[in-house]
Parts: structure tokens; C-alpha cells; sequence
């Protein structure tokens, strides 16, 4: 009985010990593009389990396996064109006469794309494969709704390309839709926006969309309506681009209600403040005063 347990388990420990096979190393694959630094290889040699392993692309682009003197440039090369390189390493210094040799892709390091800003999951992954600019943004779960309408993709030494969301989503445009190779930087920026506050049913911060004019009375409707007890005039509160303060626009808002007066266009980044009417007109000047002050704090 002693002796036949040895007998039973010995090919179970062989197994769990033995060398790396060439089937085993060359097993996981990616699809073939140009190696670079940092990718992790699999090289197999048949019949040579001690040069037969994974090995990581070093980061001046060389890969250096046991036996060789030399290291092999491995940097630029298809799986293909490095398994030749290894194969003229061997015969050089005399290690073999007629190597077969096998070299797969495991991971891709070397071909990160970052999707960052106005998305509802930025990340960064690797290139494998094609990979369109559609294929990221649904790696990164698709556009946030601050997400404004233009999605920026930059690349080393080349201008930014803006890609209309439009274009790329809504009409499907194959031009737009960019192939990526790796060391792109993708960046949505979110929207404009109009702040609303004051005498109103819901204010807030309220994107400005499609490019489409934004008015007085738009961004009333999207502010639910006026709240009880509103005065009869509104104001804007605008950059100047000529100083480092908000000009102050009054807006006679009772008047555009009746459609007495036109609608006032609204651009981004304005400040647009109704305030209530509760008090006497001395009360509210002062009410307006301190306003002011509050609205001049604001972005």
C-alpha cells in the first residue's frame, strides 16, 4: 500500500512541475499589432522548455531571454517579424541549429486610450484589436448629460480633432467615427450652462444644448415657472469681457410675459435672478442691493 500511493500521485506532481510547454505559452493570443514597451509576450521554442516562457517588453523596447548573450529589439515588430528575430538570435550564437519558434501577444501596455471628462465611467484600457471612438465612449458607458456637443480626440504630434456628437451619434457618420491606435486621449467637455436663481419654481444650473439660442422665456419653462409674489423685473448678470466684473442688464420681465415687449436671447455662462416683490418699493431696493451682492459672488 506504501508503495502504490507514491505511484498514484506522482503524475499529479510531475504535471503541476513540469516546464512550460510551446501549446501552453502560445495559448492566450491577441489580435497581432506592432509590439511595444511594456507588452507582456509569450515566447515558445519547441523542444526548449528553459527558453520557453513569458516574458515583458523592457522599457528601451528589448526583450532578453535566458541563454542569449544578446538582447533582441522587439519594439515596432509584429509577433511574426519578432519570432524571426529570435529564430537568427539562436542560430547566431550557436544555442540552436534549426529553432521553431512561436510568439503570441498576451497583454497590450503600450497603446493606452484615456476617455475622460463628461462621461459616466472614465477610464483608460488598451488598444487590441480595431477600436473606434463609438467603441470607447461605450467602454466608458456613453456621454453624462452634462456632456456638451463636441468630443475632443488628441493623439502625440497631432492637432486636436473636434468631433461633433451629432455627427457621430445621431447621424452615424463613418468619418467621425475615428479608428484608434493607442496614446489617444479622449475628452468630452461638459455643456454651457445659464444659472437661474431668485423668485423662481426650480432654480439652478441649466445646460445649454444642440447650440440652439436659449431665451428669457425658454429658461423660465425649464425653471418650472415663476414662484408666487414675482416683481416685474428681472435682471442679467453678464460677464464683461473689458473688465473682471458682471454687468448687471434689467430685463423688464412683465412686459415679455404679456408679449409686449421681444424675448431677450440669453448666452452662456449668464446669471439670470428674479427676484420677489414682498415689500414696499423702498423695501425693495434694498432687497435688490443685497442681491446684487450675493449674484456678484456667483461664477
Amino acid at each position: 500500500m506504501k508503495l502504490i500511493l507514491p505511484l498514484i500521485f506522482a503524475p499529479l506532481l510531475l504535471a503541476q512541475t513540469r516546464p512550460p510547454t510551446m501549446d501552453d505559452v502560445g495559448r492566450a493570443n491577441l489580435p497581432q499589432q506592432a509590439i511595444g514597451a511594456n507588452d507582456l509576450i509569450a515566447v515558445s521554442v519547441y523542444d526548449a522548455p528553459e527558453l520557453t516562457r513569458t516574458v515583458r517588453v523592457e522599457s528601451d523596447g528589448v526583450i532578453r531571454l535566458p541563454l542569449l548573450k544578446k538582447s533582441i529589439d522587439a519594439a515596432g515588430l509584429l509577433p511574426r517579424n519578432l519570432e524571426t528575430a529570435i529564430v537568427d538570435a539562436l542560430k547566431d550564437e550557436e544555442i540552436m541549429v534549426a529553432p521553431i519558434v512561436k510568439v503570441t501577444v498576451v497583454e497590450y501596455y503600450s497603446r493606452p486610450i484615456s476617455v475622460a471628462g463628461a462621461v459616466r465611467k472614465p477610464l483608460t484600457f488598451q488598444a487590441t484589436g480595431n477600436v473606434t471612438l463609438l467603441e470607447a465612449l461605450a467602454r466608458a458607458e456613453g456621454l453624462s448629460p452634462e456632456a456638451g456637443q463636441e468630443i475632443l480626440v488628441s493623439r502625440t504630434d497631432e492637432l486636436v480633432r473636434r468631433i461633433p456628437v451629432r455627427a457621430l451619434i445621431d447621424a452615424a457618420d463613418p468619418e467621425v467615427n475615428l479608428r484608434l491606435l493607442g496614446g489617444e486621449e479622449i475628452r468630452v467637455p461638459e455643456a454651457s450652462k445659464i444659472y437661474v436663481v431668485g423668485n423662481v419654481k426650480h432654480p439652478g444650473a441649466f445646460p445649454m444644448r444642440d447650440g440652439a439660442e436659449t431665451s428669457v422665456l425658454k429658461l423660465l419653462a425649464l425653471a418650472e415657472g415663476l414662484a408666487p409674489y414675482s416683481g416685474k423685473l428681472a435682471y442679467i448678470y453678464r460677464h464683461d469681457p473689458d473688465s473682471a466684473s458682471k454687468k448687471e442688464i434689467e430685463i423688464k420681465l412683465d412686459e415679455i410675459m404679456k408679449r409686449k415687449s421681444p424675448d431677450v436671447p440669453l448666452r452662456a455662462d449668464d446669471v439670470f435672478h428674479r427676484r420677489a416683490e414682498l415689500f414696499g418699493q423702498t423695501a425693495m431696493g434694498h432687497q435688490h442691493e443685497a442681491d446684487h451682492d450675493r449674484v456678484s459672488d456667483l461664477p
